[in-house]
């Protein structure tokens, strides 16, 4: 391919620097992520997008299992009276409620919602299953789609229906259900640090911005390339509200009955914009090796020529039993325009083999991160792969967190923090005395919200930024997806 046909097929991406909103959307269409489906706020996932989230998926139920968890599934109907029974649930879900109020031609008794979430069905199911001490503790996970019927909806970030794991447990303790609560928000840390490459700040929401019905929830926000914030996670410790509203006891030790006390935590399918939003470049998408559908394409150079296609596949056989990989000998096109096309898909190593490399036992590798090519020897071809993946998750990591460095600022005056809001964009530390007004202010101001409380809470100062009064909280603000 000339170099003119590579700037133009480069071009059907619209740089970030000059419309980000736009990048994105380019990237998750020209790289056959997504399509919009006929109804308003939904997408299809196409395989490649589909192929991601079970990356996710693998690293993630892997980890659930580990922690000793089991998946089940709920039904998707809930009845009404179930959404009403917990005041701060059913205020903070019900507008954007799906209901369902006809089965056929006929009118239901009483209406279904389609589940925003699952606390109310999988609670009042649990009130049947536990009875004794030793039905505890109760550790479930289920994955499945969810619809909030949202006004303004983006592909993976924001979308009337996606897909998600919500995991439901209940503990004879407190203190138990604590433990549960941190620990599932570890197991969000690992899956977007150590499988997507993807740096996050932990800590505790503030009660504006807690899960409607919790006593804490706890959060990991990811900066995006635009500085904004992505809430990428959340675990919520959600007391004994569910279990009274559910009427979830136990018999205890003692011989008294007792009310659980539960948690529930979730990811959904909005990891994937993230990994959009925290590596891809305008050449396209930049996939996260452990988690990536392809981690090696193989590409023949001059595949026409003897015994080229023949050591694409013994390589090929060679491979695919460590890696995830395909071999591209699709003859209409030429090897230019694939590499073009993988390039944009964000494969994270590329092998090129032709005739020359045959004559002189290597391969061409190319690594999609840094967008570099050099020759490696055929001997011992999967360790140096192997190697590789390795180097360009650390690269990625390290590049995401450089981003989030260079855009994460500490003040405590408030015109500054306003034009840093204005101007530059990126996360904010300060401190903050806790009231809500103070909360309120910062939204109405600049459209910026308390992203976190981090563990963290080493002062940056003594006043809070907002009003001047006694700090009680170190937090992090930004604007956010």
């Amino acid at each position: 391919m000339s170099n003119k046909k590579q700037q133009e097929f480069v071009k059907e991406i619209t740089p970030m620097e000059v419309d980000f909103s736009q990048w994105y959307t380019d990237v998750i269409l020209k790289t056959d992520l997504v399509d919009y489906a006929p109804v308003k706020g939904c997408m299809v996932i196409k395989p490649y997008g589909y192929g991601i989230w079970e990356g996710i998926q693998r690293v993630t139920d892997r980890r659930f299992k580990e922690t000793g968890h089991k998946n089940a599934y709920f039904p998707l109907l809930i009845p009404e009276s179930y959404l009403q029974k917990e005041a701060d649930h059913f205020e903070g879900f019900a507008p954007e409620v799906l209901w369902v109020t006809h089965g056929g031609n006929e009118k239901l008794a009483e209406r279904l919602f389609i589940r925003p979430t699952s606390e109310t069905i999988i609670c009042s199911m649990y009130s049947k299953w536990v009875q004794s001490y030793r039905d505890l503790p109760v550790l479930i996970n289920q994955w499945c789609n969810v619809i909030r019927w949202e006004k303004t909806t983006r592909p993976f970030l924001r979308t009337a229906e996606f897909l998600w794991q919500e995991g439901h447990t209940v503990h004879a303790t407190p203190e138990e259900a604590q433990q549960e609560t941190m620990q599932m928000l570890e197991v969000y840390r690992q899956v977007a640090e150590d499988e997507l490459a993807m740096p996050v700040l932990l800590g505790q929401k503030s009660d504006k911005e807690k899960f409607a019905g919790a006593d804490r929830t706890y959060t990991m926000e990811a900066m995006m390339h635009d500085g904004k914030a992505l809430q990428a996670g959340t675990s919520h410790n959600l007391g004994q509200h569910f279990s009274k509203m559910f009427d979830i006891k136990y018999l205890d030790r003692d011989g008294e009955l007792k009310f659980g006390w539960s948690t529930s935590w979730g990811v959904s399918t909005r990891l994937i914009g993230g990994i959009i939003m925290v590596h891809g470049d305008n050449r396209g998408l930049v996939m996260p090796p452990r988690i990536a559908p392809t981690q090696v394409i193989i590409v023949p150079v001059a595949s026409h020529k003897e015994g080229v296609l023949d050591k694409a596949y013994e390589i090929k056989k060679q491979l695919e039993k460590d890696f995830r990989l395909e071999l591209d000998n699709r003859e209409n096109y030429s090897p230019g325009w694939k590499f073009n096309e993988w390039e944009m898909k964000g494969v994270p190593v590329r092998l090129e083999i032709g005739p020359r490399d045959i004559e002189q036992n290597q391969v061409t590798l190319f690594r999609r991160d840094k967008l570099e090519k050099f020759t490696a020897s055929m001997d011992n071809l999967n360790e140096t792969i192997a190697n590789l993946l390795d180097d360009i998750h650390t690269t990625m990591f390290n590049n995401a967190l450089k981003n989030r460095e260079e855009k994460t600022y500490t003040t405590t005056d408030y015109e500054e923090f306003k034009k840093l809001m204005a101007e530059k964009q990126g996360f904010v530390k300060t401190m903050w005395c806790g009231a809500r007004e103070c909360e309120d202010k910062v939204k109405e101001d600049t459209n910026a919200t308390i992203r976190c409380m981090p563990f963290d809470q080493t002062p940056v100062g003594d006043k809070c930024m907002m009003c001047g009064g006694e700090a009680k909280h170190v937090v992090y603000l930004a604007k956010a997806y």
